[in-house]
């Protein structure tokens, strides 16, 4: 990134973003924007309290159980709609309606069939999460040069080392991208469910915080959400660079 001709890190953006958050918090021109080294604060204090481990350890608990379905479902779903095509014109247009579609709305839906509770979130989690995995799937099952294919069959592959060995390792980039964005999706999915179902978790700091008017807080739980989910998101894009190797097996 150039400023007047001058190349500056891409990060410079974002601290001018939190000085123009600092001044404005000292100015007290908005009491919901408090300054951002008072934010800044309580994330360290909320780092070392009892009752974030436990709020956080709650949500962590639904958010993996959730994506953990949501991949060991969506992945074979993704497979097979990108190989048998009768499969794919029967759920591809679900699929595309539930990628696009305000999943918010069917929250209240979740929560009559599951109930207030935990299975309640996971669910949600799952439903924002899987049918991002199941389209990078399937692309990346189409993706697949069909020479890999009859090479594997050419050498006598089981249809069980057809897929394991040949399909989803040819097609990993886009599976390990769906996944990156899934997780992201399911971040959102966890935070709705909290929030709008059951009071647990991270969703009760935030509904704390925010009924007490405590935004030095609720900006600071905000913010660590933020982190983890910008860490995992980069960390399964650091795996994406180290399998790219096996796109240029398909070309």
């Amino acid at each position: 990134m150039k400023v007047f001709g001058w190349r500056v890190p891409m990060m410079f953006s974002l601290v001018v973003w939190l000085v123009v958050w600092e001044i404005i918090g000292q100015a007290g021109w908005m009491f919901l924007i408090p300054p951002f080294t008072d934010v800044l604060r309580a994330s360290f204090e909320l780092l070392g309290s009892e009752s974030f481990h436990k709020s956080a350890g709650v949500t962590l608990s639904a958010f993996a159980s959730g994506m953990g379905i949501a991949i060991a479902a969506g992945i074979p779903l993704g497979v097979l709609m990108g190989r048998v095509d009768a499969v794919d014109r029967l759920l591809g247009m679900w699929v595309n309606v539930f990628v696009s579609a305000p999943l918010t709305a069917l929250v209240p839906i979740i929560m009559i069939l599951f109930g207030f509770g935990q299975t309640t979130i996971i669910v949600t989690v799952m439903l924002f999460a899987i049918w991002i995995i199941v389209l990078d799937t399937r692309a990346g099952i189409r993706s697949v040069n069909p020479s890999l294919i009859d090479m594997a069959r050419a050498f006598c592959a089981s249809r069980f080392q057809l897929y394991t060995r040949v399909l989803i390792l040819a097609a990993l980039p886009e599976i390990l991208a769906g996944i990156r964005l899934g997780l992201i999706r399911g971040v959102k999915g966890v935070v709705i469910g909290q929030l709008l179902v059951a009071i647990i978790g991270l969703g009760e700091l935030f509904e704390l915080y925010s009924r007490n008017f405590l935004m030095d807080k609720f900006w600071a739980v905000t913010i660590l959400l933020f982190a983890f989910a910008i860490a995992a998101s980069s960390l399964i894009e650091m795996l994406e660079r180290r399998v790219e190797y096996y796109a240029g097996a398909r070309g």
